[in-house]
């Protein structure tokens, strides 16, 4: 006698849980499911809500300075370590997944202006307002050794800022002109200079790597090509440019931040008009750096607060801060694009999440398919004004809103006065000009 008997795989009908919960089956027919717009709608509202509930992007704070922090550095091959310099000619070298100080070193008299690690990770470099140049090993003296520098030149000048080549033993530092050093030699391979004035800021370009951008105190942005060791081109803005930070994904982007609240992202082959001006500072910018993906970058500011701007937006999609928070000064978006590091006044590094909402550490697979489906439902509901609303919200601090909303005023009026110029003139006699042009002076080349 044949006995038919039938079996069945729990994996089809019992979830993945420790619990027996039934799944539940799923027909995708259209017909069948007539609500389906207002219920995704409605775990689209709910997604954006618990993104705002769990954004908490504040992670760890680095204390050990004395002093403000200057300037910050990335090691090219380890993700963990990263290098400060502070105001006081401390330099001290950062262990990100311990969070503590794993080795400190007083580099100069004064304060160190700037810092950068060679392209293999073994040495890094270091000036100071001692007008000295000095390179140090990455792995801490022996026992018993003395903490000394592996090469010091002494330069004539203050230095104002280093960078070092992206795949040559060579590097370039700035003062009053542009400087470029081989490793070997104690006096430069080439000086460049265009105009009188001191020259703040200096940057290799990561992908055309001969390359390298300036901005000087009289208000200019000025590019270098290594191979012909003359100046290229130069654009002249309406305001001083603290420094520049190259694309490191598209060769010819860069994005300079200006005393005038602003960021301007330029195109190096079209310099007369910027591709995008980044506007929601309230105080002048003074640092800036790019994610690894070359889609967004960071901004430091005067006004005591972080921003984080699209490359293609002109409004900033994060403001990140804190109550003890000063003026912040330098600023790093880690090689894994997850962190972001800054430097401020009051002797702290802090350490933030790039998304404010994400979870650290391991997701299973239900919370990945999970959070997939949150992402695309807000992208197919963003512009809807309930949704559009609770996810460009964000708390600020009182100082920088009554800024923001006295900005808004005065930029209503300018407008007003134009509009009133155009209307009250004869036709054609009043220029338009569109904003995006309003700031640049002039492009020399």
């Amino acid at each position: 006698m044949k006995v038919k008997m039938l079996s069945r795989n729990p994996d089809n009908y019992v979830r993945e849980t420790k619990l027996d919960l039934q799944r539940v089956p799923r027909n995708y027919d259209p017909t069948l499911h007539p609500f389906e717009v207002p219920r995704e709608y409605m775990r689209a509202l709910n997604a954006t809500k618990l993104e705002r509930v769990f954004a908490k992007p504040f992670l760890a704070s680095l204390d050990g300075h004395r002093d403000g922090v200057n300037c910050l550095a990335k090691h090219p091959k380890s993700l963990a370590t990263v290098l400060s310099g502070a105001c006081d000619g401390e330099v001290r070298i950062w262990n990100l997944t311990k969070r503590k100080c794993i080795r400190a070193l007083q580099a100069h008299e004064g304060f160190v202006r700037g810092i950068c690690t060679r392209f293999c990770g073994t040495s890094f470099f270091t000036v100071g307002d001692d007008k000295t140049v000095k390179q140090w090993k990455m792995d801490g003296p022996g026992f018993g050794e003395e903490e000394e520098p592996l090469h010091t030149i002494l330069g004539k000048t203050v230095y104002t800022g280093i960078d070092h080549h992206w795949k040559e033993a060579v590097f370039a530092t700035c003062g009053q002109q542009v400087d470029i050093w081989d490793e070997q030699r104690t006096n430069p391979i080439c000086s460049m200079t265009w105009g009188f004035d001191s020259i703040s800021s200096v940057k290799f370009n990561p992908i055309e790597t001969f390359l390298l951008g300036s901005c000087a105190s009289d208000r200019n942005i000025v590019l270098y090509d290594m191979r012909q060791a003359t100046p290229l081109k130069k654009v002249i803005l309406d305001m001083r440019t603290n420094t520049i930070c190259w694309n490191p994904m598209e060769a010819f982007i860069f994005t300079a931040a200006n005393e005038d609240y602003n960021l301007y992202t330029f195109d190096m082959r079209a310099l007369d008009t910027p591709v995008m001006v980044h506007m929601d500072h309230v105080s002048a910018v003074l640092d800036v750096d790019y994610s690894p993906t070359g889609k967004e970058f960071v901004s430091a500011s005067f006004d005591k607060s972080i921003r984080i701007f699209p490359v293609d937006k002109g409004r900033s999609r994060e403001v990140y801060h804190t109550k003890r928070m000063q003026h912040v000064i330098c600023v790093k978006w880690t090689s894994d694009s997850k962190y972001i590091m800054c430097g401020s006044d009051e002797m702290n590094i802090r350490l933030w999440k790039a998304n404010a909402s994400e979870k650290l550490g391991l997701l299973t697979s239900r919370e990945k398919a999970a959070k997939d489906y949150n992402q695309k439902l807000k992208e197919k509901f963003q512009h809807h004004p309930h949704i559009k609303r609770i996810a460009r919200h964000r708390h600020l601090p009182k100082s920088i809103y009554s800024q923001i909303q006295e900005q808004r005023i005065m930029r209503e009026a300018r407008r007003r006065k134009e509009v009133n110029r155009l209307k009250h003139s004869k036709p054609g006699s009043v220029p338009i000009v569109s904003e995006k042009k309003k700031h640049i002076v002039a492009v020399v080349k």
